[in-house]
Formats: C-alpha cells, structure tokens, sequence
C-alpha cells in the first residue's frame, strides 16, 4: 500500500491526515490532531513557529507507530504569513500573525508608492489589511527587513524544518499580493517600487514539486525518510483542487474564513471586480481562483469561547433555529476581525446592547447565509457565468443549519459531502506527483470516493 501524508494547518488547529488508494477510491485515516493559536508577545500577535513545527514532526512520528509509513509528505496552512531568515538561516523574530493590528493604516501608505487600481490590475489580489504585500511593506519600515535574506512562507518554512531545503510554492504566494497575474511569478517592478530586496524569493514552484527528503535529524527524530513535495500550499488553493467542480457551480470553503468563488482560467482584472473585493488567487495547474473573502466560522468560534465552549457547535445551532430574530449584519465588519467579546461586537454593530444570545447566533446565521448568496450573484455579473449550484466544503460544512439556508437565501442547489476537503486537495498534488495525473483525473478520483449529496 502507497501512503500519502497531507499536513494540514489552520488558524486554530492542525492535523495529519494519511490517504491511500483501495478499490480505486480514496480513503483518508486522520493520525493526529493538534491544536493552533496566536500569542501576545511585546502588544503584537506572533505564531508559535518552533512549537508548530515540532508538531509537524510528532505527527509524522505517529505514522511509523501504527505502521504506515508515507512516500510523500506536503504541508498546506492558511495564507499571508511567512518567516524571515537571516544569512546564518537564523529566524528573524517575532513571526507575527495577519490578524495584528500593525497593518492598520498600511495599504494606504503603498497606494501612495503604487495606486490601487495599478496594484490590482497586475496582481488580481484584493485589498486586505493582512496581505503579505502590507506586512512587508511594514517590516520594511521597521528595518526588520534589512537582515533578511530568505524569505518563507509559513508551509515552506515548516518543510525547510523537515528537509533543510527552501521553496516558494505558488498558491500560497499569490495570496499576499506580490505575484504578477500574467507572468506567474514575483512582480519584481512592484518590490523594487517598494524598496524590498527581490534576491530574498525563490523563483515559485508550482503544486507536485519535490521539496526534497527529510533531513537526516528529522529521519532519526521519526523514525523513517520521506520525500516532502509542494502542495497546493494555501489551505483554500488544496480545498478548491478537491472539489469536482461543474461548470455552473461555486465553492464555499467553509472554516473559518469563508472562501466563496468560482474557477477561472484566466484572472479577472477589472475595475468593478477591484470595487467588489473579489481576489484572483492561484491555483492548480496555473487556474485562477476568483473569490471573495467572508468572515465565517471566526464568527461562531468566538462565541463559543466568550461562552467558555457552554455549548457545543450543535447546541448554539438549535438555539439560533428557535430564534426569529430578522437583524443581518456585515460579517467583514472591521469590529469582528479580533475582538476581545464577539457576543458583544456583534451586539454594539446591531445597536442591541440586549439582544438574547440565541438572537445573536441567528444574526450570525443569517447573514452569513445573505453574504454567500450576494457573493454568488456578484460571481454571475463580474464573470458572465451562470451560477446555479454551490458545492460547501471544509468543516463548516457539516452545518445543516447554515446549508440549508444558504440555499433558502440564494435560490441555488446546495451540495456537501466533501467535509475533509483541504487534506484531500493536499494528498491529491501527492497523488499527481506520484501517479503522474492530471487534476481531472484526481478529481474524477474524489468522485468515486465520497457521497456528495444535494442539501434539502
């Protein structure tokens, strides 16, 4: 039996997920779980860099307890964030996290260097506070960038971890901002507007790319070697490649941000896609992601914690179905990106300083639902496509409650099924790479291997 290995890490939580083929169909074997988190450190929010990458390995390690021993092994996490490195390959600290404040005020500052519309049309990203562009823009003026001499995305900087080997993958990449839509690489006319040294980015890898094996502390500290190879290194980019995609439907993403688009082949550079948000982010085989970004999962996540996780995700879903509240709210609203008390932010937005809490879950509920379907006819105009079904993937969308609105709301088919998307678009790039497949072949694959079915 072939093993396959997809190290998929969220904002929240991580796990490693083997995947094999039996009977031709895919089956996945979750073996191990950990969970993610930012720190305050010095009034900024940072990752746990050493931490994460000392989990990667434990969970690589529980791979040769039970037997099972994977050929391939590729990271995937969420975009934007990276870490810096010195000439002596030395971390430049701190790893600072998107959701920190010290973006505010930033996209301005590099409109003034470069105007937005011109950043758009050669990039196709949408304006986000976090974008890796903006981030670097401040490390630049902090003079945190004047030693740096590699830079590394969070999932190839965990895969450095493994091989001692560096990439850039180009998923992940185009997330920030950096990459030119039509050359496909590092826009070096916009780093040297910017005054950042282009000599620290490696020329992009796409998905299926060998990083190299694991280094020789690493083969001891697990037990075995492996080859570690480029996935579709942005969490969305490996969901997306997993979902069997018709010509008439969008995704959903659904974790915790909500990732609404459809597939391109080519990048949609308009005026009116730039007003709208949308973002054209890089995919498989060089096809285009043309998304919008909406605050998801965060939203209930926070609330369960403001709780102290009283309830369960289901308990909190039954008690927004018995509410009849009608109050909708901008889920992108500025005040939800990391408030201190979501129950309360939300509350202040409605103007409701009272509002019950199974109110607030269904606000929450509904507009969530509102965004997708306003998401959806914004597809149909900016694209000319013909939206007439939404494929939900991701963990959240094992909720009922908000699939069956989401089609109650848009007026559009919904189909779930493919829960553990991310990880299977990741072992699918391992899949190609072994297996010498094309992405509609592995998709075919995905197919035949889960019960995708319309919501009703």
């Amino acid at each position: 039996m072939t093993y396959y290995l997809a190290v998929d890490i969220g904002a929240s939580s991580g796990r490693h997920i083997l995947g094999y083929i039996e009977n031709d169909k895919l089956v996945l074997e979750e073996v191990y779980r950990f969970e993610n988190r930012l720190n305050t450190e010095n009034g900024q929010l940072t990752w746990e860099h050493d931490r994460l990458a000392q989990e990667v390995i434990n969970g690589i390690a529980c791979c040769k307890k039970i037997g099972k021993l994977p050929k391939t092994v590729a990271i995937d996490t969420w975009g934007v964030d990276y870490v810096l490195l010195d000439a002596d390959e030395k971390e430049i600290l701190p790893v600072v996290g998107y959701r920190d404040s010290r973006t505010d005020g930033v996209p301005e500052k590099v409109y003034d260097v470069i105007p937005a519309e011109k950043l758009y049309a050669k990039t196709g990203i949408a304006r986000n506070n976090f974008n890796t562009i903006f981030q670097l823009y401040c490390d630049k003026q902090s003079g945190k960038l004047d030693n740096a001499k590699h830079f590394l995305m969070m999932p190839e900087y965990l895969s450095w971890r493994l091989t001692g080997r560096m990439a850039n993958e180009y998923t992940n990449a185009t997330t920030g901002g950096l990459v030119n839509a039509e050359t496909k690489q590092w826009d070096t006319d916009i780093l040297a507007a910017l005054g950042i040294d282009p000599s620290i980015f490696l020329p992009l890898s796409t998905p299926g790319t060998p990083i190299g094996e694991f280094s020789e502390a690493v083969q001891a500290e697990v037990g075995f070697n492996a080859t570690v190879i480029c996935a579709p290194s942005h969490d969305t980019a490996s969901a997306v490649a997993a979902i069997p995609l018709t010509d008439d439907s969008m995704y959903i993403s659904s974790g915790t941000w909500s990732l609404v688009g459809v597939e391109n082949a080519v990048a949609v550079t308009t005026e009116e896609a730039r007003a709208c948000n949308f973002t054209n982010e890089g995919g498989v085989e060089y096809r285009f992601r043309f998304l919008k970004n909406i605050m998801g999962m965060w939203l209930f996540q926070n609330i369960r914690k403001n709780l102290n996780k009283k309830y369960t995700y289901d308990e909190m879903m039954e008690m927004a179905m018995a509410s009849d509240f009608t109050g909708i709210v901008d889920c992108n609203h500025p005040s939800f990106v990391a408030p201190e008390d979501m129950i309360e932010a939300i509350r202040t937005v409605l103007g409701r300083p009272e509002l019950p809490l199974g109110d607030v879950l269904e606000c929450v509920y509904q507009s969530l639902a509102l965004s997708y379907k306003n998401a959806a006819d914004e597809l149909e105009r900016l694209t000319g496509k013909k939206v007439n079904a939404i494929q939900i993937v991701g963990g959240g969308s094992a909720d009922k409650y908000l699939n069956r609105l989401t089609g109650e709301v848009s007026g559009r088919k919904v189909f779930t099924g493919l829960k553990e998307g991310t990880a299977t678009g990741n072992l699918l790039s391992q899949i190609m790479y072994d297996k010498n497949w094309d992405l509609a072949t592995c998709r075919e694959l995905v197919r035949r291997s889960f019960e995708i079915k319309e919501v009703k």
